[in-house]
C-alpha cells in the first residue's frame, strides 16, 4: 500500500522544518511528502527546496495563490498530485511521533477512515522547540495539555479505539482514508473559503457514503504546536455549508477535487 503524507501550510517555515524532521525520524516513511501550500511566501519555498535537496524525503510542493484562507481547495490540489492508495492528512504545525506513519499504516481498513489523536503544546515550550528544533516528546516532558495523549501502546489502542460515525471532533490535521473513498465523495469542497469547518462537511460527506469512522487512541500520535487563534469571519457561512450537507444527506460535493484531476 502507497502511503501519500499532505501537510497544510501557510507562511510558517519555523514549524514546516519540524514537521519534514519528525517526518524524517519515522520508523516507516511515506512514499510521498506533498506539501499543500495555500500561498505562503519565498520564504517556505526555500526550506521546501532545500530538504527537496538533502531529505531523502519525495516531496512535492503544492502551491496555490494567496488569495485568503483557502485550505480546501489546497488539499484538494494535493490529492490530485497524489499517487497513494491511502492518504494522511497532517498540518504544517505539528510534529509527529516516530511511529505515526506506521500507527496510521497499521490501522487502516477497507470502509473506514481513521482520526488519530494529539497533544497541544503551550506557547512557551513551543517559542522553545522552534529555537531548539526538538522533536522527542513522553509523558514527562514540561509545557503538554491532553499529557494522556502522549501514551503509544497497542494494547491500550485496541481497548480504547472505537467507531463513532459523527462529524464531532473532526481533525483535519490528524485523518486517513483511502484515495478512492475520497474521490468518491468528490474531495473537500470547494466552496469553503475562509476557517472553518470544510473538515466537517467532508467528514460528513464521507459518513453519508457509508463510511465508518473510527477513532484511534494511544496509536497515530502527534504534538501540535501553540498558535494565536485563526480569523473567524467566515464561519457562519461555513456552518451553514456544513448543515446543508447534514440536512441534506449530501454525498458528493459539486466543486471539489475533480476540479484538478
Amino acid at each position: 500500500m502507497r502511503v501519500s503524507l499532505i501537510i497544510t501550510t501557510y507562511n510558517w517555515p519555523e514549524s514546516l522544518i519540524l514537521v519534514l524532521m519528525s517526518i524524517e525520524n519515522q520508523t516507516i516513511i511515506p512514499d510521498q511528502v506533498i506539501i499543500a501550500d495555500d500561498g505562503s511566501a519565498v520564504e517556505t519555498k526555500e526550506c521546501i527546496t532545500k530538504f527537496q535537496k538533502d531529505s531523502e524525503l519525495n516531496i512535492i510542493h503544492s502551491w496555490q495563490e494567496d488569495n485568503g484562507f483557502r485550505a480546501a481547495k489546497s488539499r484538494n490540489k494535493a490529492i490530485a498530485k497524489s499517487s497513494g492508495d491511502y492518504i494522511i492528512l497532517i498540518d504544517g504545525d505539528i510534529i509527529l511521533h516516530p511511529k505515526f506513519i506506521q500507527d496510521h499504516v497499521n490501522n487502516a481498513k477497507v470502509g473506514h477512515f481513521i482520526q488519530g489523536s494529539r497533544v497541544l503544546l503551550t506557547k512557551d515550550i513551543t517559542e522553545q522547540i522552534i529555537t531548539s528544533k526538538r522533536i522527542s516528546f513522553s509523558f514527562f516532558s514540561k509545557g503538554l495539555n491532553s499529557r494522556k495523549n502522549t501514551i503509544h501502546s497497542n494494547l491500550l489502542s485496541k481497548i480504547f479505539s472505537k467507531i463513532r460515525n459523527s462529524p464531532r471532533g473532526t481533525r483535519c490535521c490528524n485523518i486517513a482514508f483511502f484515495k478512492q473513498d475520497c474521490i468518491n465523495v468528490n474531495g473537500f469542497n470547494n466552496e469553503f473559503e475562509g476557517w472553518g469547518r470544510e473538515d466537517s462537511e467532508f467528514v460528513v460527506r464521507l459518513l453519508n457514503n457509508g463510511l465508518n469512522r473510527k477513532i484511534v487512541r494511544f496509536n497515530a500520535i502527534q504534538y501540535h504546536l501553540w498558535h494565536s487563534e485563526i480569523d473567524r469571519t467566515f464561519l457562519d457561512y461555513n456552518n451553514q455549508l456544513l448543515n446543508k450537507s447534514i440536512e441534506n444527506k449530501i454525498t458528493v460535493c459539486t466543486k471539489g477535487v475533480n476540479e484538478y484531476i
